[in-house]
This record gives structure tokens, sequence and C-alpha cells, in this order.
């Protein structure tokens, strides 16, 4: 018998009628827990790039940063980083097209990854171990789905998938490649 994420989540509640109240799991609570922190930490993220709220420089600001990084128009890239954690992260928290969602993060992180790689795995000034962690979870909550408390509770990759996890590391490399292109 295959043993997938729905079968665990369901696995331990009884069968409900319809006119039953929804049963919430331990896997359906922890993805909610999972998908908010790492979901709003990126909109946050993303927020400082775009607003400068948070403590962050704002587009003027993180664009001459990109400048400098080798991305030109640097304010067009900090706002296309900006907007991918800001947007990606928001859909991961609210679990809303988690499989684009984690995309635009997956996409992000590997150019983070790709412009920190000189300085290694852990580093004081920026290894790549924290975008490596980000874009990780992010595959994580597509593969296994957003689950029940989330937006995406009428559509089928709420239960994750090989697909779902397919799309967002296939659209999140090829997005990641055409900036790095273009950089």
């Amino acid at each position: 018998m295959r043993v997938t994420a729905e079968r665990l989540r369901t696995a331990s509640r009884p069968e409900a009628a319809s006119s039953q109240p929804l049963s919430i799991s331990a896997a359906d609570a922890g993805m909610l827990l999972l998908r908010l922190a790492v979901g709003l930490l990126l909109a946050g993220h993303g927020a400082q790039k775009l607003f400068g709220i948070f403590g962050g420089g704002g587009l003027s600001a993180t664009g001459k940063g990109f400048a400098e990084l080798g991305y030109n128009p640097g304010e067009f890239f900090a706002g296309l980083a900006g907007a991918s954690e800001f947007l990606g992260g928001l859909g991961l928290a609210v679990g809303l097209l988690t499989p684009l969602a984690a995309a635009a993060v997956v996409g992000v992180m590997i150019n983070a990854m790709a412009t920190t790689s000189s300085n290694g795995l852990w580093a004081q000034d920026g290894g790549i171990e924290y975008p490596l962690c980000l874009a990780a979870a992010a595959i994580a909550i597509a593969a296994v789905g957003p689950g029940l408390l989330s937006l995406d509770r009428p559509f089928r990759w709420r239960h994750g998938g090989w697909i779902p996890a397919g799309v967002a590391v296939g659209l999140g490399a090829i997005g990641a490649a055409i900036v790095l292109a273009f950089k």
C-alpha cells in the first residue's frame, strides 16, 4: 500500500460525514505554522526592498545595492526580487496558488545563492545557508501541499505531490536562469 501525505493526515481522524465538522490534523496545523513562519518572513523581507519598512532601504537604496552586485538596472531587479519575496511569501503564508508562490521563492533564492556563493555555505557576510533553507522549505511546502488550513483547500494541489513540487522547482529555476542571463 502506497503511503501518501493525505493518508497520513487522515489516518488519525475518523471518517467524517458531510454534516460533521471538519477535523484538522496535526499535519495541517504544522504545515500552517511552517507556511506562516517562512511566508511572513519572506514577505517582510520583500517589503523591506519594495517599501522601505521593517528597517529596509526601499526600492531606490536596494536598487543601488543590486547594481553593485551586477544587476543592471539595479532598481528593476530590486523590484523583481522584492515582488517575488513579497508576493511569494504572502502566497505561502495563506496557502494561495502554492506551487506558483513556491516557484517565486525558489527563483529569488537561487539568485541569492548565486550572488553569495563565493562566500561559501556558512559565512558572516552572507553564505548560502539561509537562501538554501528558504528554497528547500518552499519546495517542501509545494511537495507536501499547504493542507486544509489554506486558501488552496478547494484545489487539487492542496495535497501536494510531484507535479506541484516540479512546478515550484522548474518555474523557479527557469525564472532564476532568465534573471541571471540578463544580469
